[in-house]
């Protein structure tokens, strides 16, 4: 097997930003607790906010720190690796917490504007509609962006809002077409067959269950490849999943796992139950109502916080699915 796993040594580096803030004017310190969450910083402890060490952290903060002095008060900004107490796992986990709320109140706005093409008498609500649609969806677009940038280790609620994104650009497109709608049923196509599948590292529910489907039912020779959230280029043949721009991914309200199981599985109600699960799970919009959702839920958060290798998530939440699949094959006979 070829799988990569992750340096589970790596020692992160962090920028420390401690500052005093004179009590007036209020608008000043109002305006410095903005700047703070414009740069995507989380707070550590009071009036300590952190940022991951990267040149242009570094200067966010330097400017930051001058505008702070500017304006009465004073601040000061440390390099440092944490030896006791906050771990460097649970300072990435404050980031992406940060992350996933945006992108969980970005999701509920794409959603509103999804559920204005659903209730529309005419497709996206007749052709005066579509620009004014269409501008909303830039400027989530451009939001989606904003997030992105300080998205520093790939938080899992990116893909959610990506394919609902993508979904409704695809409707408006067939709108303006005059089409009657992109028709659901995806027509099987040929497996692939001993791939290699990159997806991002730090796996969770959507991607263990994704490369779970892939080597159960889907490609039973794959081999796995981990790899930073931005910047990766794929090599020649390699298949992404549950990534930006993968060729596997969210569109529009269906997660990784329900695109990959409509594309290239057979009808199977014990497949479909997970499917269920594993969206109630990663875009967290109760579609389905599952009651297993949050044991799962559960489950898959005690596999994450075990190890930090991706390839062991993989086999550990592998044995748990095998088992999930094989008790909803005997609850329906």
């Amino acid at each position: 097997m070829s799988d990569e796993r992750p340096t589970s040594d790596f020692r992160q580096s962090w920028l420390l930003l401690s500052h005093q803030l004179p009590p007036k004017p209020a608008y000043f310190r109002v305006k410095i607790w903005r700047r703070l969450q414009d740069l995507g910083s989380v707070a550590i402890k009071a009036s300590l906010y952190a940022l991951p060490s990267r040149a242009d952290t570094r200067e966010d903060f330097q400017w930051l720190l001058r505008e702070i002095r500017q304006g009465g008060g004073d601040a000061t900004i440390f390099e440092a690796r944490l030896v006791d107490g906050l771990t460097d796992g649970e300072i990435r986990s404050l980031f992406d917490a940060a992350r996933d709320a945006e992108y969980g109140k970005l999701a509920e706005e794409a959603r509103a504007l999804a559920e204005t093409l659903t209730e529309a008498p005419e497709p996206a609500g007749g052709r005066a509609a579509v620009p004014e649609q269409r501008s909303q969806l830039a400027r989530l677009r451009r939001r989606l962006a904003e997030i992105a940038d300080i998205d520093f280790f790939g938080a899992n609620g990116r893909d959610a809002v990506e394919g609902l994104l993508s979904g409704i650009e695809r409707r408006l497109d067939e709108a303006a077409r005059d089409e009657s709608g992109e028709g659901d049923g995806i027509a099987a196509r040929a497996r692939p067959t001993g791939r290699t599948w990159v997806t991002r590292r730090g796996v969770h529910a959507d991607r263990i269950a994704s490369a779970w489907l892939i080597r159960r039912f889907i490609d039973p020779q794959a081999s796995f490849k981990f790899v930073p959230d931005k910047g990766y280029v794929p090599e020649p043949g390699e298949l992404r999943f549950d990534m930006f721009e993968a060729e596997h991914t969210h569109e529009g309200d269906r997660c990784t796992f329900e695109v990959l199981l409509a594309r290239f599985c057979d009808p199977d109600p014990a497949l479909s139950a997970i499917a269920e699960i594993i969206h109630d799970i990663d875009l967290k919009d109760g579609k389905f109502g599952r009651e297993e959702a949050a044991g799962i839920r559960t489950l898959v958060a005690g596999i994450a916080a075990a190890t930090d290798d991706d390839r062991r998530r993989l086999e550990r939440g592998a044995a748990a699915l095998d088992d999930l699949h094989h008790y909803f094959r005997r609850k329906r006979d």
